[in-house]
């Protein structure tokens, strides 16, 4: 059964839904990401956010491995998506393009391949550090709560 990550429910402002912090590493890059493993955390995603350092992100982390669907609604920053397998490795990555207002209707992006976890960064940040398939990540280091 494919699980779909449509953000019908508005879950509170940004605000209001706390993302524990974590480091992770893929290749030679490290990144600081927040993590949504609850259905509060990830409805909310990265929604309403004019911006997103360069070294940071978003991870999802679902519990179990399955055809993940994505959509941009109120996200106004571009992005890159990176699907991984539950074996962390990963197995896709999409480009996807911010909205540019609330009334617009996003596109919807889905996984090629089952994934257990997505990243959420900045378009490009897959490209730029040579990231591709097959490449796994790992946590590197616990952080903060935002």
């Amino acid at each position: 059964m494919c699980s779909f990550l449509f953000l019908f429910h508005n879950f509170g402002t940004a605000s209001e839904v706390k993302f524990e912090k974590k480091r992770i590493k893929i290749g030679t890059a490290t990144l600081t990401v927040e993590i949504a493993d609850t259905p509060e955390r990830l409805n909310r995603g990265l929604m309403d956010r004019q911006k997103m350092g360069e070294d940071e992100g978003m991870l999802f982390i679902f519990s179990e491995e399955d055809i993940r669907h994505f959509w941009m609604k109120n996200t106004y920053i571009p992005l890159s998506i990176g699907f991984f397998s539950k074996d962390k490795k990963l197995v896709d990555v999409q480009d996807m393009d911010a909205v540019r207002s609330a009334v617009e209707i996003p596109k919807n992006y889905s996984s090629k391949k089952p994934a257990k976890y997505a990243l959420e960064v900045n378009q490009g940040w897959f490209s730029r550090h040579k990231i591709r398939p097959k490449y796994a990540f790992e946590f590197v280091e616990h952080t903060q709560s935002k």
